[in-house]
């Protein structure tokens, strides 16, 4: 006897571009960023007399969690093709920076404030080429205003290298601190907009 085919078990496989489309795209992804931005800013700031090789590890773990964060994110929805290679861009330049500052934790301040002002600078004019670019996202305006804090506060670094680890350690704890803040802002932002969209 045959089995008719429409009884046949059916499996079915969840796409890895759907199930990433559904995390990146919830505002508790966005805030765990935000959380994981605003926690090593604050403990930098708190700890401002440790050592290079500890502000070193802290702020290398810290780009490589937000690589995999930015890079989720990248496949959010209302991203489009140009906008989602600019945040894939963003995550890889991420995972980039942190792998050069884990590798060589002992570097001079010169060599770490190079390598994040660098950092900072393309993820904030990738970040505000994203919000110009992507007409569907739903926060445009706070993104582009976190493209250009960050590529400010790379120009800054790069133009104004900081000579002792003291001052290193206080731009970056406050850097950290108000890019978490602005991160909490956008997800709420982006709670408050799925909210008047329907349910999650």
């Amino acid at each position: 006897m045959t089995v008719p085919s429409d009884a046949a078990p059916q499996h079915t496989q969840s796409d890895p571009e759907d199930v990433l489309k559904q995390v990146g795209s919830t505002w508790h992804w966005a805030l765990g960023f935000a959380l994981a931005t605003l926690i090593p800013g604050i403990l930098v700031l708190v700890w401002p007399d440790e050592t290079l090789h500890i502000l070193a590890v802290i702020i290398g773990l810290q780009l490589l969690v937000a690589g995999v964060f930015r890079f989720v994110s990248a496949f959010s929805h209302g991203r489009d093709g140009g906008g989602r290679l600019a945040a894939v861009l963003v995550s890889m330049l991420a995972f980039l920076a942190g792998v050069l500052v884990l590798r060589h934790p002992m570097q001079t301040i010169g060599a770490l404030s190079l390598i994040l002002g660098v950092f900072w600078l393309l993820s904030g004019v990738l970040t505000a080429y994203t919000a110009i670019a992507d007409r569907g996202l739903l926060h445009r305006g706070l993104l582009f205003g976190l493209g250009v804090l960050g590529a400010v506060a790379g120009i800054v670094v790069l133009c104004f290298p900081v000579d002792s680890a003291v001052a290193l350690t206080r731009l970056l704890g406050l850097w950290l601190v108000l890019l978490g803040v602005f991160e909490v802002v956008m997800a709420f932002a982006l709670r408050s907009a799925t909210r008047h969209m329907g349910p999650a």
